[in-house]
């Protein structure tokens, strides 16, 4: 379908296609945190959604290969899409361990963290779709400062967590899953914010 797509506009359908799947993960991740041990279908969703982002990252690259006029940089194309497929796949392998590490219960500073990671998803699908229309940064700028933000609001949610989970009350076992569970949680965040900073490098090379 992307052949018939006007070429000032295909890889920008693309890009957003992308950002919707991200945010379309970090929705059924929250969902499954608050609800937790209830997460109904919420991880089968997230695995779905992890194949149809990489299977819309594959097509976007084989496109860029093929294209000889593209919208901004190769390569600043080549690290968008892959930064915005890292972060659907961090989500994908964080749901599954909740599994594989026999997890009975949601930490209430981890249901915290779902959230901050939303909030900087759908701030960063805004500001993917504004790279459509605008090369200015100020159009962007208020969502690459949100998502700035909510990855300060992470790192301090981080620091509480990691800090209570090491004050000798846990078994060591615990404290292995969570931590390798906070720190995917705090990747993914990180990775939306890695993701503004190329969107702001765009704008300020292109406009």
């Amino acid at each position: 379908m992307f052949n018939f797509l006007p070429k000032d506009t295909v890889f920008f359908d693309l890009f957003e296609g992308l950002a919707n799947h991200v945010v379309s993960v970090c929705t059924h991740l929250r969902k499954a945190a608050h609800d937790y041990p209830d997460v109904g279908n919420a991880v089968v969703r997230i695995r779905e959604e992890e194949k149809h982002a990489d299977d819309l990252a594959h097509r976007t690259l084989e496109r860029l290969d093929r294209t000889f006029i593209t919208p901004f940089d190769r390569e600043d194309i080549h690290t968008l899409v892959g930064e915005l497929d890292d972060i659907v796949d961090i989500v994908d392998a964080l749901a599954k361990r909740f599994k594989l590490y026999h997890i009975d219960k949601i930490e209430n500073e981890f249901c915290k963290q779902a959230d901050v990671l939303l909030r900087a998803a759908i701030a960063l699908r805004e500001a993917v779709c504004r790279l459509r229309k605008s090369r200015k940064l100020t159009d962007l700028s208020d969502k690459l400062i949100e998502v700035h933000h909510m990855e300060n609001e992470g790192d301090d949610n981080n620091n509480t967590a990691v800090s209570r989970l090491f004050d000798g009350s846990h078994e060591p076992l615990y404290v292995m899953k969570w931590k390798e569970l906070y720190d995917l949680i705090e990747n993914a965040i990180d990775g939306c914010e890695d993701a503004c900073n190329t969107l702001e490098r765009i704008v300020l090379k292109n406009g």
